[in-house]
């Protein structure tokens, strides 16, 4: 399943789609795993499977520790189709974020053959533009695979107009300036800037930086395709007890998830 799937598929029954995040390696490759099934029985339609970069400019402290976390435990890139085919094996549609850098130096037409063949639905590259990605767009097109660029506050409408079209699966909108993180409101103007995006062309877009709250994935769900959240989640895992981490996990996400999907 491609990630439009996922989304149609919940708007079909009236509903939002819930993306969650969750850096791979973290603790190590098996502890991520059995995070990632956690999150996908939880509720999560799609999971961002974050690839540990040892400079992510956009990632805020919480995510930054944890891929710190599993930089010093030996990660490597490869290991992450592993956590891939495992988030696909439970159930749920898996996105890999990355930083360009990453797929670059592993080779991008590589890169993208080794996640197709792990069950990726594709990729979301926060530090790639449009301009300069054309040989990640011609892999991807050559793999089937999704492409998920990202929109802010700051883009104007021809701006827009661009990533919506080069886009598949979703256009990320950043309902804030600056890094991702726990907050505890949503930026006003993440609505107008999901309508300014749907002007321009783009049939999904999903909100993400900020979410961290039922009460928020439930307002973000008035009004965009899919409700991100990446820090709150992450955050769960930094306990003393695994056990009662992935049970905090899963606590978490059900709310979000309910709320996302406009449950009770």
């Amino acid at each position: 399943m491609k990630t439009a799937d996922a989304i149609d598929a919940r708007k079909a029954q009236g509903s939002t789609a819930f993306i969650g995040y969750l850096p791979a390696g973290f603790p190590d490759v098996e502890q991520s795993i059995q995070a990632i099934e956690t999150l996908a029985a939880a509720g999560a339609d799609i999971i961002e499977i974050g690839l540990p970069y040892s400079d992510p400019t956009m990632d805020g402290p919480v995510i930054e520790r944890a891929v710190n976390r599993a930089l010093e435990g030996g990660f490597r890139v490869k290991q992450v189709f592993d956590v891939v085919e495992a988030c696909a094996d439970a159930g749920a549609v898996p996105l890999v974020m990355t930083y360009y850098n990453l797929m670059f130096k592993y080779g991008v037409a590589s890169f993208a053959r080794d996640l197709a063949n792990a069950g990726g639905a594709g990729l979301i590259t926060p530090d790639l533009i449009p301009e300069e990605a054309g040989e990640w767009i011609a892999a991807s097109d050559a793999y089937g695979l999704d492409r998920v660029f990202l929109v802010a506050q700051s883009s104007p409408r021809e701006r827009l107009k661009m990533i919506s079209d080069v886009s598949r699966g979703f256009v990320y909108a950043a309902s804030t300036m600056g890094v991702t993180g726990i907050r505890t409101q949503v930026d006003s103007h993440a609505r107008a800037l999901v309508l300014r995006t749907r002007e321009a062309g783009a049939e999904r877009v999903c909100i993400g930086i900020g979410v961290s709250t039922p009460e928020q994935a439930r307002e973000v769900a008035e009004y965009s395709d899919g409700v991100i959240v990446g820090s709150a989640l992450v955050d769960a895992l930094f306990g003393a007890e695994w056990d009662a981490d992935l049970y905090n996990l899963r606590v978490i996400a059900e709310g979000l998830a309910a709320a996302a999907h406009g449950e009770d």
